[in-house]
């Protein structure tokens, strides 16, 4: 191409409007036969200028950044097989082809290529034409990149020189034909490609049809193994493919069944930062391997000639390409351009399957990233636990029974922060102790919590709780000795005044004194702070409504025996017997709830092996469980979520269930998670406290209370009524 219209064509990249007039006249002169291509690429360029982000030598098309931006998937692609792959025009239809199919499967196809010195990822229609017409544009490998951008030439880039401007551009899947290897006769020659060198040093996941047949497949497996890279076969064998055929006689190491498996494997690569690509081997499809022997035939006849006539290095694969596909008249290129249409289908199904990883990581980073700026403050009770379960069905007093003890720590607002923690919180939990070695295990067994704002008493014991249950689960007698909670004050609680006017959330355990809540539900009053109280019986769970405090609570998670105490304690009528059947118990549940929401938020009324009742505004056929802003006026219902089955010899420990459920109840809402999820959350994390001999579930993790990382879980459909 002559230097007039080069010069004129790529001055427009720079400044446009000085240098495009100096140059204009030169392209008007020229008598090149692309003068015509070349003056529209210019003007196109022109416009398209301003909308294209670079960094130097690499510039990334709009689309490509954008996509990249939003975590939607791209594919990086080639540009030999357009600049020396296949002959025009069909090497342009075959790349918008591949394009195409790209943007179909839902992902942001991302062709590389140099264009005057300027690495393009992403090229425009324009670019893609110039470089399909480009009669002399060379074959860039890594090894000839940086000669290409000194001097300012245009070319195709290779498998190594696209994987390093696809990682440069974030980009983590790349589709290819196949890639280069080891030539027969390479451990003399050394003729090994620059492809498998760049696999072994940068992180992308390629997608090829394994190497050409023409190389010693054996040694360029040995090869990528020496270099650290991951070979995969995709689909239902492990035969390493040849490019036409899909058995080379060579297994991959390993085999990927499908698009999330092969996403799951290339995730893994990069979170674990190896610095290695990773190959995914698609065999051609069975349908064009039929031609295979015939096309295996002309290549080893090809490569005869090569050798005879003395062609050596880049110009070996460029010439067998072309003597093949003439004496298979056209089947080889017929083959090639199926592979790669078939490779461009599966690397974008990864790509699209890859993405949703990522972004299920990149929620998952800012859920935890809100989690550890968001402030709880939990305020209440810390046990030491005695768990004695009967070995019988029934147990007999006056006697010693058959059974186990087990000891952990416990109490409902330890529970509450335990939980808390596990889920990725780190509350400040305020609480006492005795200076005694109870007191020495709790701290010990709580590392993994925030114990700042717990004080240790000397002369006093640490609270004590002994728990009698039967072989089914259920409590049958429980014993407390929980002085030591008295000591919760408002004095010592209103040191912590500057955290409680922060947090997003305060959750108070009815263990501690009536004038610690009175004092905190009267911060929350002037200062507008969300307050969860937790009633542990009937009796504290009086303890608000014996003045207006309550109406500055939001949420109130009582069974139905603590709601009715709250009423009493209103001077409200409750029944003196409390119904059997669920549908009676339901409709009770939502009467007793109904005054009780004319200032709080939200009531969790916690049913057993019932499940819970959530109760509250109405909002999009649920009940709005966000942190509440402000009061206001609004439409009440109820939703009924069943109970998770836990067969009885399954449960171990049934004194953390409903802190379990609280607790994570909580961790969802400050997530602000949808209704029903937080729900499912605390559900869940009930079942696995009732599995568990501690309170809470030491297994207890983010991971294994949410939903969305349940498969093939099926739950119960929640029921809906209205309340008012």
């Amino acid at each position: 191409m002559c230097k007039p219209c080069l010069g004129s064509k790529f001055s427009l990249l720079g400044k446009v409007s000085n240098i495009f007039m100096k140059r204009k006249s030169e392209v008007e002169r020229c008598s090149h036969p692309q003068k015509k291509m070349l003056k529209q690429f210019s003007a196109s360029m022109v416009r398209r200028l301003s909308s294209f982000h670079h960094d130097g030598v690499f510039r990334v098309h709009p689309s490509v950044s954008q996509a990249l931006a939003e975590t939607r998937p791209v594919v990086a692609l080639e540009s030999t097989i357009v600049t020396h792959g296949m002959p025009y025009p069909h090497n342009l239809s075959t790349a918008r082809e591949v394009e195409a199919i790209v943007r179909a499967r839902g992902a942001t196809p991302a062709t590389v290529g140099v264009i005057e010195g300027r690495v393009h990822v992403g090229l425009s229609a324009e670019e893609l034409d110039f470089l399909a017409r480009c009669g002399d544009a060379v074959k860039v490998s890594r090894r000839d990149l940086p000669f290409v951008v000194s001097q300012g030439l245009s070319g195709g880039t290779t498998v190594s020189a696209t994987m390093i401007a696809a990682q440069r551009a974030g980009i983590s899947v790349f589709v290819t034909g196949g890639i280069g290897g080891v030539h027969r006769d390479g451990e003399n020659s050394l003729d090994v490609s620059a492809d498998l060198t760049e696999l072994g040093r940068t992180a992308i996941a390629v997608v090829s049809a394994g190497v050409k047949s023409i190389l010693d497949i054996g040694r360029t497996l040995e090869f990528l193994e020496t270099q650290g890279v991951c070979v995969a076969t995709y689909g239902a064998s492990q035969d390493f493919p040849a490019f036409f055929s899909p058995q080379s006689g060579f297994n991959s190491p390993y085999r990927v069944g499908d698009p999330d498996v092969a996403a799951r494997l290339i995730e893994s690569a990069l979170t674990l930062g190896v610095r290695s690509g990773v190959l995914i081997a698609v065999p051609i499809p069975q349908e064009h391997a039929a031609a295979g022997q015939e096309i295996e035939n002309a290549i080893r006849t090809a490569v005869a000639e090569a050798s005879t006539k003395g062609i050596t290095g880049r110009d070996v694969t460029p010439y067998l390409l072309h003597r093949v596909n003439q004496m298979t008249q056209g089947k080889s290129l017929q083959a090639n351009m199926a592979l790669i249409r078939n490779n461009a289908e599966i690397g974008s199904q990864i790509a699209c399957a890859l993405s949703k990883r990522l972004k299920r990581r990149k929620s998952q980073k800012v859920a935890q990233s809100k989690q550890s700026s968001s402030n709880i403050v939990v305020i209440g009770g810390i046990n030491v636990d005695f768990i004695a379960k009967g070995k019988t069905k029934t147990l007999e007093f006056g006697q010693t029974n058959p059974g186990s003890v087990f000891q952990s720590c416990g109490g409902v607002g330890r529970n509450i922060a335990d939980c808390l923690s596990r889920l990725g919180h780190q509350p400040t939990f305020i609480s006492a102790t005795g200076a005694d070695s109870h007191s020495d295990a709790v701290f010990n067994y709580c590392k993994h919590m925030n114990t700042s704002g717990v004080m240790k008493l000397e002369d006093q014991s640490t609270a004590t709780y002994c728990a009698v249950i039967t072989e089914s689960g259920e409590l049958g007698l429980g014993l407390g000795d929980m002085d030591i909670h008295r000591q919760i004050t408002e004095q010592y609680v209103s040191q912590f005044e500057k955290q409680l006017l922060s947090s997003s959330l305060v959750c108070l355990d009815g263990n501690i004194p009536t004038s610690t809540i009175d004092y905190v539900c009267s911060l929350a009053k002037n200062h507008n702070i969300n307050v969860w109280f937790e009633p542990t019986d009937s009796d504290k769970a009086r303890k608000p409504f014996q003045s207006d405090a309550w109406k500055s609570l939001s949420y109130v998670s009582p069974n139905l025996a603590e709601l009715c105490a709250m009423n009493k304690a209103l001077g409200l009528q409750v029944p003196e017997v409390l119904p059997n059947s669920l549908q009676q118990v339901l409709s009770l549940a939502a009467a007793l709830a109904r005054p009780l929401l004319e200032h709080l938020h939200c009531l969790v009324v916690t049913l057993g092996e019932n499940g819970v009742l959530v109760c509250g505004e109405h909002q999009a056929g649920s009940v709005n469980l966000k942190l509440r802003k402000q009061k206001k006026t609004r439409t009440l219902c109820a939703v009924h979520y069943p109970a998770l089955s836990v067969a009885a010899r399954e449960t171990v420990n049934v004194s953390g269930a409903g802190d379990s459920l609280a607790g994570a109840l909580m961790a969802g809402i400050i997530q602000d998670r949808e209704s029903d999820a937080c729900v499912r959350m605390g559900l869940l994390a009930a079942r696995m406290s009732l599995a568990s001999p501690h309170p809470i579930a030491p297994v207890l993790t983010a991971h294994s209370v949410d939903p969305d990382c349940l498969q093939n879980h099926s739950w119960a459909k929640p029921a809906f009524m209205w309340i008012g």
